[in-house]
């Protein structure tokens, strides 16, 4: 069940109901969780690929260095977590809130994000070449040159957030609203924003970049 943005992405709409507490030690490969609540864990440097967490509360924890290959999040709130160099290449993540989050070098490449609000926090090098992103809210969080190269980006909104030396390298975009991003810095790609809505003053200080990207020269008239 998802409940419609105003710009169009559908937005995870779940329902946490009693959750027991998680008791094991570490993460396992291929490890399935369940209804669980996990907070204040240490998961720096674990290794478990495939891993599947489905209508979990993960809140506090550090996932620095953390090997989460192929991993699948549902129904998921992930809360306050971080962590840097995170791998979560090719993971699948559907229905799925992560809320203030403070993390860098998270790799995210390959992977493909159904209804996810991302909010608050900061995430620094956020790398996305390649994933497919559907449904999906970037929403008061700052992004520190995220690398989007070669994704496919439908129904993708970025509201009140900071998006900084953004790479949008190959990037195809359908029904995108940049319109609402506070902060807005597309360094490479920005030929790629056919797709996207952005506001009449987004379209001045952005100006410089299109003007370089199809070669002209803009100079003062003597």
């Amino acid at each position: 069940m998802a409940r419609k943005a105003s710009g169009g992405a559908r937005r995870p709409e779940f329902r946490l109901h009693e959750l027991a507490e998680f008791k094991g030690g570490g993460l396992e490969p291929d490890g399935d969780y369940d209804g669980l609540l996990l907070r204040g864990l240490d998961f720096a440097g674990q290794d478990a690929p495939g891993v599947r967490f489905m209508d979990c509360l993960v809140e506090e924890c550090a996932l620095d260095e953390a090997g989460l290959t192929h991993a699948r999040v549902i129904d998921t709130r992930l809360k306050g977590v971080r962590g840097v160099g995170t791998d979560l290449g090719d993971a699948s993540l559907r229905d799925v809130e992560l809320l203030d989050a403070r993390m860098g070098g998270v790799q995210l490449h390959g992977a493909v994000l159904e209804r996810v609000v991302i909010k608050g926090g900061k995430i620094d090098y956020l790398n996305l070449r390649k994933a497919r992103l559907r449904d999906v809210v970037f929403e008061g969080v700052v992004l520190a040159e995220p690398d989007f190269g070669g994704a496919s980006l439908e129904r993708v909104e970025f509201i009140d957030c900071a998006l900084k030396g953004a790479d949008f390298t190959g990037v195809r975009m359908k029904d995108v609203d940049l319109r609402r991003c506070g902060e807005l810095e597309i360094t490479r790609g920005v030929d790629r924003l056919s797709g996207a809505t952005i506001s009449p003053a987004q379209l001045m200080d952005l100006a410089p970049v299109f003007a370089a990207a199809i070669g002209v020269r803009v100079e003062a008239q003597d």
